[in-house]
């Protein structure tokens, strides 16, 4: 569905993204994990058209080439995407946050059923659904941004740290919406900092180090060697770097 092909990323005069490959297929669940700093933001938005990729790179979804396309054409292509910032209208209630992509996105599903299925994933929202975006948790904000781009009725969805700085009470939450979505067959790829929040129904684990991937596979193997381990654990790096093996292949 999503193929990355030795994508380099330049933002401001520095390279961000050292020619990274991976993929995620219809119907999967994959993480993308690294540290701060490490590329993973980047990566999502090159994929939605916010930052331009270096030549040589390719970007295609369901065999269309993304290069150069706006952000709103990538959308309408069928890729949500939830950013770590989790921002909403804060004028807007819950219930028209959620509704507002059915207002603009033309969809073959109608508007009330996409609707509909962004509330399975987040019945909790159904209470709040009058309350204004001003008056939202953190997690509550979170919530909204995903079922929002939920409700564009994606064939896949891009998540920005979904678990960043939420309470532990919440995060459980947030993994439920996860298998919630991924049971209702649409595929995910998300950007996290620790693996300790990749659910173990994970399909496919990439770690990126530097702008580079340095791991492709399972997440309980990325955990048995000790430098990948410091580095999904997010633990900053030591003085001298963190001697990795080349990367096991996907």
């Amino acid at each position: 569905m999503l193929r990355v092909q030795n994508l380099s990323v330049d933002v401001e005069g520095s390279r961000v993204l050292r020619g990274i490959s991976f993929e995620v297929n219809a119907g999967e669940l994959v993480y993308l994990v690294g540290r701060n700093g490490a590329g993973k933001t980047t990566s999502l938005r090159t994929i939605m058209g916010f930052r331009k990729p270096a030549s040589g790179s390719l970007i295609t979804f369901a065999g269309v080439n993304l290069a150069g396309l706006r952000p709103y054409r990538i959308a309408r292509l069928g890729i949500g995407f939830a950013p770590e910032e989790s921002e909403v209208f804060g004028e807007l209630t819950v219930a028209e946050n959620i509704a507002l992509p059915t207002w603009t996105q033309p969809h073959p599903r109608e508007a009330q059923a996409r609707i509909e299925e962004a509330y399975r994933v987040f019945p909790q929202l159904e209470r709040y659904h009058t309350r204004g975006g001003h008056a939202l948790s953190g997690g509550e904000r979170k919530m909204v941004s995903i079922a929002r781009a939920l409700a564009l009725g994606p064939k896949l969805l891009l998540l920005d740290e979904p678990t960043e700085g939420l309470s532990p009470v919440i995060v459980p939450a947030i993994i439920q919406a996860l298998a919630n979505i991924r049971a209702l067959g649409h595929a995910v790829f998300i950007a996290e900092s620790n693996i300790h929040h990749v659910p173990d129904f994970t399909d496919r684990l990439y770690v990126i180090e530097r702008g580079e991937i340095v791991f492709a596979g399972l997440p309980e193997l990325a955990a048995k060697d000790p430098a990948l381990a410091r580095i999904v654990a997010g633990t900053p790096p030591r003085p001298g770097g963190d001697a990795i093996e080349a990367p096991p292949a996907v």
